[in-house]
């Protein structure tokens, strides 16, 4: 199955690049880079290509981390292709930048994944830790309902993890 998304943290040193988002979905939270594939493009095609248009920054290089895929309520299953872009601690990038998706900021991971934080895009504390952990590649999958994560398991080769919230 081709999934309709992608989606890229651009991570430098200790801190994440993140789009507060200025329309639906997800309006006013704040995620990774990414956005659609487009036909007869390539997941890492798009991703690449979504960071350019949406960062003006050109990546080289990006680490395939594997697939994030949701259902929500009764809808059928949707989900999106992540990568991880590593850029030298020295990248010149000075944030906040306004951009026509919204404000592009270096938020320091530990703020990402803080419990409290209620502003970031609520799937990414689940997934992020993993991608950020290793080099394995994992099948995410989440399960919403009335838009609370009811559940959230991570599939790797040698390894499952599954919670129910």
């Amino acid at each position: 199955m081709m999934l309709p998304y992608t989606i890229c943290f651009i991570k430098r040193g200790n801190e994440i690049l993140l789009l507060n988002r200025n329309k639906s979905p997800l309006m006013g939270m704040w995620n990774g880079v990414g956005g659609k594939v487009e036909k007869e493009e390539t997941h890492e095609q798009c991703v690449i290509r979504e960071v350019e248009e949406e960062t003006g920054i050109t990546l080289s290089h990006v680490d395939y981390k594997g697939t994030i895929t949701w259902n929500v309520d009764d809808s059928p299953l949707s989900g999106m292709y992540a990568y991880l872009a590593n850029v030298p601690e020295t990248f010149s990038y000075d944030t906040p930048i306004q951009t026509r998706e919204g404000v592009l900021e270096w938020k320091d991971i530990s703020w990402i994944l803080h419990q409290e934080n209620k502003g970031v895009v609520s799937n990414i504390k689940y997934f992020l830790p993993y991608m950020l952990r290793d080099n394995k590649l994992y099948t995410y999958h989440l399960v919403y309902k009335q838009d609370q994560i009811k559940q959230f398991t991570a599939n790797e080769k040698d390894y499952m993890h599954k919670a129910n919230y």
